[in-house]
């Protein structure tokens, strides 16, 4: 087993990390954290990032509001999300393989 130096496994963590004071929109109530386009008119919670934790920080009335109070934080957040690689296919068949199923591959 190769170990990655500890060096550069904190800096590989430290992108993904929110900045410290950056802040996020929560919706209340008891369901899970959902994307921000599930119930558009519920109350959210706001909480902002203080290095170690998020912190509450205040509620807004609903995602209309907590955009505007996020400001340009929501736009660093999307940054952060790494994008899934696409296209990833397994090497191409050999003859005499046939595919039931069409086979396409993309380059």
């Amino acid at each position: 087993m190769d170990d990655e130096p500890l060096g550069e496994w904190a800096e590989r963590r430290d992108q993904h990390r929110p900045r410290i004071g950056e802040r996020r929109a929560t919706p209340l109530g008891g369901l899970p954290r959902q994307g921000t386009h599930v119930d558009p008119e519920a109350p959210r919670g706001m909480q902002v990032w203080n290095g170690h934790a998020w912190v509450p920080e205040g509620v807004a009335e609903d995602r209309s509001a907590a955009d505007e109070m996020m400001g340009d934080d929501a736009a660093a957040c999307a940054e952060r999300v790494p994008l899934p690689t696409i296209c990833n296919l397994p090497p191409a068949p050999t003859n005499p393989y046939r595919p039931t199923i069409p086979f396409h591959r993309h380059s």
